[in-house]
């Protein structure tokens, strides 16, 4: 059956010899032309190339960024969040974070060693795949303060933060219990990714450094779009669940930087997310599919789905286009997260598994 992938991915076999080549891969022969062998890669899962398994994580996090003016007199500013306003420190130097995408921007900011308590997908995690690893070994060694979504507030207290940072989601009950504690802040989430990381920043005293790295990384996706051709590809994005699939809609994480990088999206995922059943995958179809897994269930059930016959049949499967990625980075928020997304595509856009 012949579809527009199966056309794109000719056509990108036909300029193979400009493709990016995949992280942890090696260039095939000279001599071969064959598409299936453009790109080898080391680490396969259920027929995917896995993409960025050899992420460098050694000084990701910078230095401490400048703490911005306060434009007020003493050591507090007032910042407005999703539950007020609250009067937080200039320059916090005891921080609590209690969602991804505030320890994603402490990071940034270069503040993560001030970082005294953070909340884990699991509250026993360290360092298995989940949001500590791809900021780095440090981070992983960060005291966990209970689970994403529900703190330990007695655990928070014994920490003695000046600064505490979450997310809207808590709710203001909790809000209410940790402002008892110390200065808390609560981002928005229904803006993007960019607009919550701004706000971290803010809260954290450094949003004139966030304003400026959210212009170089515009800059750079800009820069990967167009030497990748970006446009020419409609790239699906597949999360696999304990015992369902679902696609990425266009206000996930993972949909707003690649439109950001300008890669196009197949038809059936520029609306909203899609379920899909094991037995009626064709919502999956890509020029190139990007697939994740949640946590170990997740990829439990996703190969068995991946090495289905429905599955084999997407046109991206049999071309070589399926690449495997970090959930935890497609499924995150912030900027170095948005710059793991932007290396990935770097180094697959173009590619093909053998």
């Amino acid at each position: 059956m012949t579809s527009v992938f199966s056309v794109r991915s000719a056509a990108v076999a036909l300029a193979a010899g400009s493709a990016l080549i995949l992280s942890g891969c090696t260039d095939a022969p000279a001599s071969s032309d064959d598409a299936s062998t453009i790109v080898r890669s080391t680490t396969v899962v259920a027929g995917a190339g896995v993409v960025g398994n050899n992420r460098e994580t050694v000084g990701l996090c910078p230095e401490t960024a400048p703490v911005d003016p306060t434009g007020v007199e003493g050591s507090v500013r007032p910042v407005g969040h999703a539950e007020g306003i609250s009067d937080v420190p200039a320059d916090p130097m005891r921080i609590v974070v209690l969602d991804p995408a505030s320890l994603d921007a402490a990071c940034s900011v270069g503040l993560w060693e001030r970082v005294v308590g953070a909340s884990t997908i699991d509250p026993d995690f360290r360092g298995d795949g989940d949001q500590e690893l791809y900021l780095g070994t440090g981070i992983a060694e960060i005291p966990s303060v209970g689970a994403v979504g529900s703190p330990d507030i007695d655990m928070i207290k014994a920490l003695s933060p000046d600064l505490i940072i979450g997310a809207d989601a808590l709710g203001p009950g909790t809000y209410d219990a940790l402002s008892d504690i110390a200065a808390t802040v609560f981002t928005t989430s229904d803006k993007g990714w960019k607009d919550t990381f701004l706000q971290s920043a803010a809260a954290l005293g450094r949003g004139d450094t966030a304003f400026g790295e959210l212009a170089r990384f515009s800059a750079d996706a800009e820069r990967v779009g167009r030497d990748a051709n970006a446009t020419q590809t409609q790239a699906s994005a597949v999360r696999f669940l304990p015992d369902s699939i679902v696609t990425d809609g266009p206000r996930t994480f993972a949909s707003e930087v690649l439109t950001e990088i300008g890669v196009q999206r197949p038809p059936s995922q520029r609306s909203e997310s899609v379920t899909l059943s094991s037995d009626d995958v064709s919502a999956a179809e890509g020029d190139i599919v990007y697939v994740r897994f949640d946590g170990d269930a997740g990829q439990t059930y996703g190969t068995s789905v991946m090495t289905g016959t429905h599955w084999e049949d997407l046109g991206a499967v049999k071309d070589g286009r399926v690449f495997a990625v970090n959930d935890t980075v497609w499924s995150g928020s912030g900027i170095v997260a948005a710059r793991a997304i932007l290396a990935d595509v770097t180094n697959s856009l173009n590619a093909y598994v053998s």
